[in-house]
């Protein structure tokens, strides 16, 4: 598996994986994104298709925001969206941020033991966030050096990476 970023012939793929995760959709943030905040946008790679991204952005100064991530269900629980998050904290921590959050659905219990587990903590609820009313979990985390380098041993352990250049 290789983690890069992403490139505007990924479009379609990252559409594709975005559409079976999410039930809102705006295909137009993603290109928008691209143009925007190129060194955060990453996809997983896996026998040359896109199997999964990653897309942040600056929210302040001091913190990054994921806005999303997601990956193909056929390669679920197989480690990837662990290995997509360290790689954004890597480019994240590497462009000065301090912080970093997201917000994921208070239904989505999964993901919430993945974040808590990676270090985020639950900061607050964002009451009918989503568009069909379901309440938001804001929740943060503090990059920080000795954290990332042992993310990059977890790595390695998990599923070997390589980082292509740009």
């Amino acid at each position: 598996m290789i983690i890069r970023q992403f490139e505007p012939d990924d479009f379609q793929d990252v559409l594709l994986i975005e559409m079976e995760a999410f039930s809102e959709h705006n295909p137009f943030l993603y290109i928008n994104f691209y143009e925007t905040n190129r060194d955060y946008f990453l996809v997983a790679q896996a026998g040359g298709s896109v199997v999964g991204y990653v897309v942040g952005y600056q929210l302040t100064e001091m913190e990054g925001r994921i806005f999303s991530i997601a990956v193909n269900s056929e390669y679920k629980n197989c480690g990837i969206g662990t290995q997509l998050l360290y790689a954004i904290f890597d480019v994240l921590y590497e462009n000065a941020f301090q912080y970093v959050s997201l917000e994921v659905r208070a239904s989505n219990k999964g993901a919430q033991k993945l974040y808590r587990r990676l270090g985020f903590v639950p900061c607050w609820i964002e009451e009918g966030y989503y568009s069909d009313g379901e309440d938001g979990i804001i929740m943060k985390m503090r990059l920080h050096q000795p954290f990332l380098l042992n993310a990059l041993k977890i790595k390695e352990e998990v599923v070997p990476i390589r980082h292509e250049p740009v």
